[in-house]
């Protein structure tokens, strides 16, 4: 019994009458394609095109593919093809083959750029009502989930909770002190670079301790941390959604609220605000050893400066952010963890927007409480 595969042609007035026969597989790739290209109508005048296939005794997912492109390149030429004698046993790959062949494409016409822009804007609001009822949906869960671990504190995964503590505080304290630092220094040298010039380098010492207290402390921590533990948190929880570890709780009947998310929320709002204090900590170091070095300002004046210049409300308005936006961190990543897809794109793409997205509410949100405070008068 021969494998090869055979496609022979006949040409009657307007009706091309192709038969096929042997082995239409991968096995056979170089041959078929020769012979498709070869069979291809090129004459405009042929109306009709019969492809034979009852003398075919195998065919594979390549062979059908190229039956498909045998079929479409008789439609682009205007005449209509027909699969004839085509064995039963064949038929469900060759017609799944048809059905998700890609359409054949099409110009580009004109876009209208009005329209364009219009149902991008639409297509962009559409996603940012889906992102805020997917969040206020897992603040919800994850309250309903916190009010029952303090009715039942037996239920609450402690030991989970003190090991996120560890990997987004504890480990996080070298990185967010170098970065604090940094920041701090950066401001002072810039500051007195610019006040030198009016013979006023010691209010440096008062623009370095308000704004770290009250905003650059937080707002590079909180950065930080969304960029280091809020990726991390995406990726966790989509890889668990991709091995379908998340079904199996719920198949379970375990609350994979409960048992992921709390516990890592609850961990950032306890590490953020640690992290915090130490970093604004760092961040004056910083700038009271540029402002000596630099600016000729010794310690002893900076200090001096330091406590006239702030007081414990700068250093409260800093704290009482950290853990609101530890908890907007914390939601977004988990959010955005459990909507990821089975591909590593999805995982990829949903780590990017959890980071994006952390990064924009955070900044929102340190807005919002710049308007409270300055409405409170604090």
């Amino acid at each position: 019994m021969s494998t090869e595969a055979l496609l022979t042609g006949k040409l009657s007035g307007e009706r091309l009458e192709l038969s096929a026969s042997g082995h239409w597989t991968a096995d056979n790739a170089a041959l078929l394609e020769r012979l498709v290209v070869a069979a291809a109508p090129a004459n405009d005048a042929i109306r009709n095109v019969d492809i034979q296939m009852s003398a075919v005794e195998r065919i594979d997912t390549y062979g059908a593919w190229l039956l498909e492109r045998l079929r479409r390149t008789a439609g682009e030429r205007g005449a209509q093809a027909r699969i004839v004698g085509l064995p039963e046993r064949f038929r469900t790959l060759v017609e799944t083959v048809h059905q998700t062949a890609d359409a054949p494409r099409r110009a580009r016409g004109s876009r209208n750029i009005v329209s364009f822009a219009l149902a991008t804007v639409g297509h962009n609001m559409v996603e940012v009502f889906q992102s805020t009822r997917l969040i206020m949906g897992m603040l919800g869960a994850v309250t309903v989930s916190g009010l029952r671990a303090m009715l039942r504190p037996t239920t609450f995964r402690l030991i989970s909770m003190v090991n996120q503590v560890d990997l987004v505080g504890w480990r996080a304290v070298p990185i967010i002190l170098l970065i604090t630092f940094l920041i701090g220094a950066i401001l002072a040298q810039q500051g007195i670079f610019h006040f030198r010039k009016f013979g006023a380098e010691i209010y440096v010492v008062d623009m370095v301790g308000i704004l770290v207290l009250r905003e650059v402390g937080v707002l590079i921590v909180c950065v930080m941390v969304a960029g280091r533990s809020g990726s991390a948190y995406t990726a966790e929880l989509g890889s668990m959604k991709m091995r379908e570890e998340v079904d199996a709780l719920q198949t379970m009947g375990l609350d994979p609220i409960s048992i992921l998310v709390l516990p890592r929320i609850v961990a950032l709002i306890i590490a953020v605000p640690m992290l915090t204090f130490i970093g604004s900590m760092a961040a004056l170091y910083g700038g009271g050893l540029v402002a000596w070095l630099y600016g000729g300002i010794p310690p002893e004046v900076f200090l001096q400066r330091l406590r006239e210049a702030i007081s414990t409300d700068h250093f409260l308005v800093g704290m009482l952010k950290a853990p609101f936006m530890a908890m907007i961190i914390g939601i977004v990543a988990c959010v955005e963890g459990l909507q990821v897809k089975g591909s590593a794109e999805s995982l990829g793409l949903q780590t990017t927007a959890s980071v994006v997205k952390s990064i924009f509410l955070v900044i929102v949100l340190d807005g919002i409480f710049a308007i409270f405070f300055a409405a409170v008068d604090l």
